[in-house]
């Protein structure tokens, strides 16, 4: 599997590495849900080369994860805001954020706590099953072909362990 064929894979994992699949593209994500939107605020607060900031960005836009939108006519000045398609990412970035703190905080704990707005109180995301609400841990998920699946490219339990 090439990396500059991931999109073409028939794995969801793989498809949205395509996208999101690089240390930059995380960060600049992060930023996003923290309520970044300007080139220089993403510049200043990642410390991150223009060429890389403004390839990362194009891509996400180009993706659909991030639109852009005027706010100043001269000159032209653009921000960028999450779509649909980019919000959906949230659980991702929070359960990311979860492990770090869980395994990677120092000492002091997590540097950031997230509150939930609407009852004041810090939480952590948990993945449930959607039909019984039960939490999903792995050893209680089995896979199984979906409609969109090549067998052959699949990574299946029958061909990989871990």
């Amino acid at each position: 599997m090439r990396w500059e064929d991931l999109d073409r894979e028939a794995c969801s994992v793989a498809r949205t590495l395509s996208v999101i699949g690089d240390r930059w593209t995380l960060l600049v994500l992060r930023e996003c849900f923290l309520g970044t939107r300007r080139f220089e605020e993403f510049e200043a607060r990642l410390r991150i080369a223009r060429h890389v900031l403004a390839d990362r960005l194009k891509k996400l836009t180009e993706a659909d994860v991030l639109s852009k939108s005027a706010y100043q006519e001269r000159p032209r000045r653009e921000e960028y805001r999450l779509t649909e398609k980019g919000r959906d990412l949230y659980p991702v970035m929070m359960t990311l954020a979860q492990w770090g703190d869980k395994y990677m905080a120092g000492d002091a704990g997590p540097p950031l706590l997230r509150v939930h707005k609407p009852c004041g109180h810090v939480t952590e995301g948990v993945l449930t099953c959607s039909e019984c609400g039960e939490p999903i841990v792995v050893h209680d998920v089995s896979v199984k072909l979906g409609p969109g699946a090549a067998e052959a490219t699949l990574p299946t339990p029958e061909r990989t362990r871990a």
